[in-house]
């Protein structure tokens, strides 16, 4: 779950890194009146996406009717998809020296990545293309957590003048908070020092684990969920795990494991996932909302169902995948991986009703659904000429 600069900013003080105090804003009125206690301000489009500056949801102010004025071009945008219904109205920070910070669940190493640059207020991944050497990274081994040691090392050769043991308090700080709100991640983009010698963070991006949500009721409460298409809304409805994608093979399996690896061998023979979609043991159940969906998506031109029996017997999930079958008739090429528990009863069951076989394994059930995708998109490229 992502959450907005104001909601995620609490976190941060929460954790003892300072903040500018600010006020949320609904209207341009609001705006005025925040502008009017604060100062010169930042007025700041709140949505859960990053670039902001760039689509013209950041403006400067130097009087309420600046604020107001700022608000009213603001409120009303549209940015990466998300309406601007609410400003930030900021202090402004004296800024004498702009950093990068952000602790992240690194998927190479498996664990915490601590992140920080002396290249603030850049998107970071063109710091890493064009200065690699300004990016330093710190794997953390959860075992013995981050210290005020690991961070000085970790900024040892930086040339951060007297405010170093600060960052380095700020980095400590930030990790503190990634563990203690089950972060993915956690960014403060920039990280300020300001012309009085403050160490501040203009910015906050966290993300929120989901699976986490459970743990955090109330924090989850003031964030952002994401935008669900209508086949996603109809899974989160039905319980079903799905995730909707720009490719063109649909994808059907138990765990979610067992189905990102199959979007994996999929995308490895060229082919495109159109969804991520997983049914396990409910599959007896809800095997025909899962199934509609998939084949609903407009464009789908392959399906590949995997099944690998455990606690969920092939043989259980395949009855229920049947008896959806029968009334969803899909009109498009299928192809079967079965394996595990009760695989032999399933494809038995398959022969039986469809008169179908199983490929021999994952793999090549991937690579046939990638072909037949293909050939269909050829076939309709001839078609439309």
């Amino acid at each position: 779950m992502n959450f907005e600069e104001h909601a995620a900013k609490p976190l941060l003080t929460a954790a003892g890194i300072a903040v500018p105090e600010s006020r949320l804003a609904r209207t341009a009125e609001e705006a005025a009146e925040a502008a009017q206690a604060l100062g010169a301000v930042v007025v700041k489009a709140q949505v859960p996406a990053g670039k902001r500056g760039k689509a013209g949801g950041i403006k400067t102010a130097e009087c309420p009717e600046e604020a107001k004025a700022a608000a009213e071009k603001i409120l009303g945008l549209e940015i990466a998809g998300h309406a601007v219904e609410k400003v930030l109205v900021e202090e402004r920070s004296d800024i004498k020296r702009e950093f990068y910070a952000a602790v992240l669940n690194d998927p190479a190493t498996k664990g915490p990545l601590v992140m920080f640059s002396t290249e603030g207020g850049m998107d970071i991944e063109d710091v890493a293309a064009a200065t690699p050497d300004k990016l330093k990274q710190s794997a953390i081994d959860v075992r013995r957590g981050f210290g005020a040691d690991d961070a000085a090392a970790m900024l040892d050769g930086l040339d951060l003048g007297d405010s170093a043991a600060a960052i380095a308090d700020v980095l400590v700080k930030l990790y503190d908070a990634y563990r203690t709100n089950d972060a993915e991640l956690l960014e403060i983009n920039p990280l300020v020092v300001t012309g009085s010698g403050g160490v501040v963070a203009l910015d906050c991006k966290f993300v929120l684990d989901d699976s986490a949500i459970k743990r955090h009721r109330e924090l989850a409460a003031t964030g952002t969920p994401d935008k669900l298409t209508e086949r996603e809304a109809r899974g989160e409805e039905a319980g079903i795990k799905y995730i909707e994608l720009d490719g063109d093979v649909g994808v059907l399996a138990n765990g979610a494991g067992l189905t990102m690896t199959t979007m994996d061998v999929i995308r490895h023979h060229g082919g495109h996932p159109a969804n991520f979609c997983e049914i396990g043991g409910e599959a007896y159940t809800k095997a025909k909302t899962a199934l509609e969906m998939v084949l609903d998506k407009p464009g789908v031109r392959s399906l590949v169902v995997n099944f690998c029996g455990a606690f969920a017997r092939c043989e259980v999930m395949m009855e229920g995948l049947l008896e959806a079958w029968d009334e969803v008739k899909p009109g498009l090429p299928v192809f079967f991986s079965i394996a595990g528990t009760g695989d032999q009863e399933a494809i038995e069951m398959l022969k039986r009703r469809l008169g179908m076989d199983p490929l021999p394994d994952m793999d090549a059930a991937c690579q046939a659904a990638a072909e037949a995708a293909k050939k269909a998109a050829i076939e309709a490229a001839k078609g439309g000429d």
